[in-house]
């Protein structure tokens, strides 16, 4: 059972270490004093330790407000408050009338939360993808980088080519940790018909909570240009994106190039 937070209104003295020691807190350095955290945030944070820890599941039922209010020995409206801002961050779902569940990639509403790329007519739809490469390798420094890895510690590289209703639009190379990734193939990526992220979350006990992106225009070079299918120096988006899993730990880097002529990227901002 995870431990109980202080409570400031008992012993503000405590609350303030407690939060400082929290991973919402701010890191104190050698000239700054702890900072402190409002108690939903550090049942948040004891919530969160939950998840990251597997005690519940991606898809499961996570426990009531009453019973997590009981567990942590706080109100029900600091969980609540807790619980609203792990569902803002889209990592816990509510559900009307059954309760808040663990928010998982095989959700079909999780599909385009990391693949913005809409078509300027129809509805919606997962591509179809054909799998170029699948490969062990060293890394690359920059991509070891990215990756918080050392120079030369092994990741899995991809490349595919992604259609939607036949048409080429989106290539894509993405490198993963190695070691988290252990006995991720061409085989089983070929054979898994659901989103690759769903595939991560189920096999590899990885799931992508947030993405940091870069989008820059670029003109196709000559390879690309094949593999979509249209004239060298057409027009490209071209993203960088770097997602994280629980603990800010960064678990894929992915680069794509984008064809516009029948999509558009889409995002909301609030």
């Amino acid at each position: 059972m995870n431990p109980v937070p202080p409570n400031p209104s008992q012993n503000p003295a405590a609350a303030t270490t407690g939060a400082a020691a929290g991973p919402t807190a701010a890191s104190a350095g050698p000239s700054s004093s702890p900072t402190f955290s409002p108690l939903y945030q550090q049942i948040k944070a004891l919530i969160t330790q939950s998840l990251q820890s597997g005690e519940w599941k991606p898809g499961e039922l996570i426990p009531s407000e009453v019973e997590l209010a009981n567990r942590f020995k706080v109100s029900q409206g600091t969980v609540r408050k807790a619980i609203d801002e792990l569902a803002a961050e889209n990592l816990v779902m509510r559900r009307q009338g059954k309760g808040t569940f663990v928010s998982t990639h095989h959700e079909a509403r999780a599909h385009f939360r990391f693949l913005r790329l809409m078509p300027d007519e129809g509805v919606p739809h997962y591509p179809e993808s054909r799998f170029i490469e699948v490969k062990r390798m060293r890394a690359p420094a920059d991509v070891a980088r990215l990756l918080d890895l050392k120079s030369g510690d092994a990741v899995i590289f991809v490349k595919r080519v992604q259609y939607f209703d036949g048409v080429p639009t989106i290539v894509e190379e993405l490198w993963l940790p190695g070691l988290t990734f252990e006995g991720l193939t061409a085989e089983r990526l070929v054979e898994y018909k659901g989103p690759m992220y769903g595939l991560f979350e189920s096999e590899f006990g990885t799931r992508m909570i947030r993405a940091a992106e870069k989008i820059r225009a670029v003109c196709a070079d000559a390879g690309a240009a094949a593999l979509l299918q249209i004239a060298a120096g057409t027009p490209l988006l071209c993203s960088e994106r770097v997602s994280f899993t629980y603990g800010d730990k960064p678990v894929e880097l992915r680069r794509g190039l984008y064809s516009t002529e029948r999509h558009h990227y889409q995002n909301d901002l609030n």
